[in-house]
């Protein structure tokens, strides 16, 4: 992986520390909104894990496979990730 993974890894912590706490909010029968809340917090931690993740994705590999002349393949799997992100 070409990310920071120092970035990534701490993306990943925060949105799991934030699950464990909607975890326990849901166990306790709080207030909907506020786990809704919590719940788009967690989704947008994890987005920008991603993006990073891509990012470093079409920096690193993508440019390498259009440099060898062979990005057909890394294009196909950018797409079908787009696709699943649209869903």
């Amino acid at each position: 992986m070409q990310a920071d993974k120092a970035q990534v890894s701490r993306l990943l912590k925060t949105a799991r520390g934030q699950l464990d706490a909607l975890l326990k909010m849901v166990e306790e029968d709080r207030y909907c909104v506020d786990i809704s809340n919590q719940l788009l917090a967690v989704e947008a931690l994890l987005r920008k894990a991603n993006r990073e993740v891509l990012t470093a994705h079409l920096r690193h590999c993508v440019q390498q496979a259009v440099e060898q002349g062979d990005a057909q393949g890394k294009i196909e799997e950018l797409v079908r990730i787009l696709e699943k992100m649209s869903r």
